[in-house]
């Protein structure tokens, strides 16, 4: 090649000599999402960056070919299913290339890269951009809802072109004016800078526009966002020519929420407008179905991730790494596809978490629901034994007693039928579209839409064969049988022997329509199965293992209304580490801080930078005949472990310590952690368990007489026995492993 030519075509392959922009070295900049296609060659190898080689959306990938010299790539020949096609070569290494393969077709599609002595080829499985790829078939019906999207620019995004709601990708500019937190519109096209448009600084010294770059499009039937800073006057973005305002660094943003989360779009990301991100270099992407109040279901928040990470890296080169940030539904989705997903996101910061929606927030919701209906709803019993308040509140194992109508609002995500006239909290079948509430099942027509995060995980659970409904109802992997509801508080000598005995035998369950009955409510075993082995119930041992996780939290077990949010949740988080991999040395716990960014006392700007600092330390760790877990814990950087903050003195103290579930220690005592009524039935901390292994009743394991009347109304309870947590799952369900599909891929599809 003429060393006075940055371009050179031979044949049909064209090499550009700069390197990745922002690149300190002649190494990439990027971790790779996946295992590699090495082929049978020792030396040629592709790679591709932008997903999963059988994963590929939208006809076009990101590739890196390695081991490749000069010489041998103005030579090198591309051919995509028997045809030669053009191709750009950027090196970007050491004998490291990348390239934009394009056109690749709806199915298997064959790149191969031929030299004059070697050839080295990959199969590449390309699905539509509007998905589905691993979720199963796409949910009927699904309301699109671009034409109340809310675009940064302000407006909305019109129309969708089809009925995969899919728009025209559109670039926006947005700029920061002295003096003002609101952005304005910025004319890209501009020949002048506003007057009044703010610089910024970044780290090194470089001062530019404060501009921001907005890119909105669909996969997958959402709306996604990505925002980085990026002055229009620049060259234009590549994977290779980067803005001068991204540190190469990427932070995907969650919504919250759950119910009503079913059969649409969304209206909202979970925000990429964070100027606190954007002040120190960082990208930001987000989508409609990663606000779980939009769509409460963990497998398509995975996959809508995968396919979001897929179209940045096509358009903006690998990130260095990619941080999963969000709070409470954010903290499901961050945890699952952190554990199932391993790749996707590098560490993850959540906070107001929960494991999973499966077992934690839905488990508990309903079970509230149970005691709210025993104690305050049910038909009073003339001769039943009154509970008083304290002994409620130790039956369910809150702090505070509001926490039990509160959570039973709660579970209304899982109550499928609409009842005119009943409260919005429990007239079931959620939505606020009209489009929906038409079609929804109702007391009258139960054969409608029924909304709930069971239906809409219909991919993953199945129908019940059982089912006498008309229509098909969806197995659930809910259970209470063998659960004795206040065994803690009864051997703690709070309840009596008789309250325990009503309690029990009056409780009952829900049927498939969450109407409540007197037998207890069982779990679809498939749906257990199912649940657990794919994780569904979150795991902890997938790829949450080597997940660097720093995860922050108000305390709010003792608001006086109840709250949902109890911290109880993050302990069972840990508790599934521990179980998994011996210990949750790659877990962090904040309570009690300043959560904001403000520069001189914000403890979240701490927190991202210690994430930072914690994936730069990995990246960079010389330990490389450790594993991949013991290499994350050694490069967790030593200022960084559980804190908790003393906000009731002046000034503010912070405490670094372990935290422990109802210790000891100062923390401890600062925000006691409260249990459920799982737990106050003797349930473990991780909550993990759908249907518990069941043992015949032993008089002696109480710390009670009972009467022989008593006796015999236990037995009538529970005649199959009662929960003997200590053996755990009522069967044996192993973990399946990571990047399950169900459907359309075939690769590492669901065992059913």
């Amino acid at each position: 090649m003429k060393k006075d030519s940055p371009f050179k075509s031979a044949g049909l392959v064209y090499l550009s000599l700069f390197f990745l922009g922002g690149c300190s070295t002649d190494e990439p900049v990027g971790t790779v999402i996946g295992p590699l296609d090495q082929g049978n060659s020792e030396l040629l190898t592709i790679e591709v960056l932008s997903s999963k080689p059988w994963l590929v959306t939208g006809g076009d990938a990101l590739v890196e070919i390695a081991n490749l010299d000069q010489e041998s790539a103005s030579n090198a020949e591309f051919i995509l299913n028997n045809r030669t096609i053009e191709v750009t070569l950027v090196k970007t290494g050491i004998e490291k290339w990348q390239a934009l393969i394009q056109g690749m077709v709806v199915g298997e599609n064959i790149l191969e890269v031929k030299l004059i002595e070697e050839a080295k080829s990959i199969t590449i499985n390309n699905y539509n951009e509007s998905g589905p790829i691993i979720s199963g078939p796409h949910q009927e019906p699904y309301i699109c809802q671009t034409e109340s999207f809310e675009l940064a620019v302000g407006g909305t995004l019109g129309p969708a072109l089809d009925d995969n709601c899919d728009i025209e990708t559109r670039i926006d500019y947005l700029y920061r004016p002295v003096n003002t937190n609101v952005f304005r519109p910025f004319e890209e096209n501009s020949e002048d800078y506003p007057s009044d448009l703010s610089f910024i600084t970044l780290e090194g010294g470089v001062t530019i526009p404060y501009v921001v770059r907005v890119e909105t499009g669909t996969v997958n039937r959402a709306v996604y966002e990505i925002a980085m800073l990026h002055n229009p006057k620049e060259v234009q973005i590549s994977p290779w020519n980067r803005s001068t305002g991204w540190n190469g660094k990427l932070i995907y943003t969650h919504g919250g929420g759950c119910r009503g989360g079913w059969f649409r779009q969304g209206t909202r990301s979970g925000g990429v407008i964070r100027p606190e991100l954007f002040e120190v270099g960082y990208a930001v992407a987000s989508s409609s179905l990663n606000v779980f109040g939009q769509n409460c279901n963990d497998l398509l928040a995975s996959e809508t991730h995968i396919m979001v990470k897929e179209k940045f890296i096509e358009g903006y080169g690998v990130p260095e790494f990619t941080i999963g940030f969000g709070a409470s539904g954010g903290s499901y989705q961050a945890h699952q596809t952190a554990d199932n997903y391993p790749g996707v996101f590098d560490g993850i910061i959540v906070s107001a978490s929960f494991p999973d929606v499966i077992t934690s927030t839905t488990f508990t919701s309903v079970d509230a629901r149970l005691l709210y209906r025993f104690f305050d709803q049910s038909d009073p019993i003339t001769d039943r034994v009154e509970f008083s308040e304290e002994q409620k509140l130790a039956v369910s194992g809150f702090g505070v007693l509001a926490s039990i109508p509160n959570l039973s609002r709660s579970a209304a995500r899982v109550d499928p039928i609409y009842r005119e006239g009943e409260d919005r909290e429990y007239a079931g079948g959620e939505t606020d579209l009209a489009a929906l509430a038409s079609q929804r099942a109702t007391s009258e027509e139960k054969n409608g839409l029924r909304m709930t995060l069971y239906d809409h995980g219909s991919n993953i659970y199945g129908q019940d064969p059982l089912s006498l409904s008309e229509r098909a109802m969806i197995m659930r992997p809910l259970d209470n049988v063998g659960v004795q509801y206040g065994l803690e508080a009864l051997s703690g000598g709070i309840i009596s022997p008789q309250q325990f005995v009503e309690l029990n035998s009056g409780i009952g369950g829900f049927d498939e329509n969450l109407d409540h009955v007197p037998t207890r409510h069982r779990a679809g075993p498939a749906a257990t199965r199912i649940a657990l082995s794919t994780g569904r119930v979150l795991f902890g041992g997938g790829g949450l293992s080597t997940t660097p996780v720093i995860d922050y939290r108000t305390y709010t077990d003792l608001v006086p209304t109840g709250d949902l949010h109890m911290i109880g949740h993050q302990f069972s988080t840990r508790a599934r580490l521990i179980n998994a991999n011996g210990n949750s040395a790659n877990h962090v716990m904040k309570i009690g801080g300043k959560w904001d960014f403000d520069k001189s006392d914000g403890d979240l700007a701490d927190i991202f930078a210690q994430m930072d600092a914690w994936l730069v330390a990995i990246k960079n760790s010389p330990l490389a005949d450790l594993s991949q877990r013991d290499r994350v814990i050694e490069a967790k950087p030593p200022a960084l472990g559980d804190t908790c903050w003393d906000n009731e003195v002046t000034p503010r103290v912070e405490h670094v310590q372990k935290q422990q579930y109802q210790g000891d220690n100062l923390c401890s005592e600062l925000y006691p952690a409260f249990s459920s009524p799982r737990q106050a039935s003797g349930g473990p901390l991780a909550n993990n368990i759908i249907k518990c292994t069941l043992k015949e009743i032993n008089w002696a394991d109480y710390e009670v007489e009972f009467s022989s009347e008593q006796r015999e109304v236990l037995k009538r309870t529970f005649p199959d026995g009662v929960c003997d947590w200590i053996s755990g799952e009522s069967e044996s369900i192993s973990y399946q492993g990571t990047w399950l599909s169900f459907g359309p891929s075939p690769v590492n599809q669901v065992a059913r």
